[in-house]
């Protein structure tokens, strides 16, 4: 069984601003996490609600509902010193 992975506006935006080949790299991750939110390089945020997943120099910022099987996209960031 499938989860629903929806970005939020934000995320959406940014994800149109990424260079391709990155960009490429960010949907086959968003992909996979239909099937597991939760393979991948990923680590709970602390102090945050959520987790992050790390492709490339890239994050992505999640929250999951596994009552509902729905994975929330906050954000999609390069990673730097203010990211998190």
């Amino acid at each position: 069984m499938e989860w629903t992975v929806v970005l939020a506006g934000p995320a959406r935006k940014s994800l149109k601003r990424i260079p391709a080949g990155d960009q490429a790299r960010i949907m086959a991750a968003l992909a996979e996490m239909q099937q597991d939110p939760f393979q991948g390089d990923i680590r709970k945020l602390r102090g945050l609600p959520g987790f992050r997943r790390r492709v490339g120099n890239w994050r992505i910022l999640f929250e999951v509902v596994i009552e509902r099987r729905h994975v929330a996209i906050a954000a999609i960031e390069r990673r730097t010193s203010t990211t998190y």
